[in-house]
């Protein structure tokens, strides 16, 4: 008597499911590790370095130690992947870029001091994904830093120059802020004032 085999109805049904599964993990897996490939913006703020002071001129040049701090800052980031640089329109924040920029071969995007909210939209969207490095004020450079994070920091004393504020932000979750000094030390925590307002 000849044997019939069992219908493969059965076989070919878990296949088929079998077949599902995996690429419903496999696409599960590439979404989880696509999360992490996903472009990280950092900014990098930092106050003017050191100007000369002339209570008669609103717009001064750096000093001879902010010079030293703008060569500083082009020598510790010429080696960052930096893509952007953006400096608000007076000589102090320009200067302070312009060895970096000159480094990097990169042009210095003038940005209006009182123009925060705008400047950091900016780099939400048109520089997301890259490293964007920013000169700006006492009081602007923790208000960028503020509007990017969400955290809370504190104007800027006067004396202080040596303040550097790194935000790491990711496309989903919290932005991280690393803030740490660099180059000469300043005398820290003198004068609450502000040249912009």
């Amino acid at each position: 008597m000849d044997q019939t085999p069992e219908p493969t109805t059965r076989t070919r049904t878990i296949f088929v499911f079998s077949l599902l599964a995996l690429v419903f993990a496999a696409v599960v897996l590439f979404g989880y590790f696509a999360t992490f490939a996903r472009p990280v913006t950092t900014v990098i703020v930092v106050r003017h370095a050191e100007k000369n002071i002339q209570s008669d001129n609103p717009d001064p040049d750096l000093s001879p130690a902010g010079q030293v701090r703008a060569q500083e800052i082009a020598r510790e980031f010429a080696e960052s992947g930096i893509q952007a640089i953006y400096a608000t329109q007076y000589r102090r924040t320009q200067q302070t870029v312009a060895p970096l920029a000159n480094r990097l071969g990169l042009p210095i995007t003038s940005i209006d001091a009182k123009q925060s909210e705008e400047l950091t939209r900016r780099i939400l969207s048109s520089n997301r994904g890259q490293t964007v490095f920013v000169a700006g004020h006492n009081n602007t450079v923790p208000e960028i830093v503020n509007l990017l994070s969400g955290e809370k920091f504190p104007l800027i004393p006067e004396s202080e120059y040596d303040n550097m504020f790194i935000v790491t932000i990711y496309r989903f979750g919290k932005a991280k802020v690393l803030r740490i000094k660099y180059g000469a030390a300043s005398t820290q925590g003198i004068g609450s004032g502000t040249m912009i307002k």
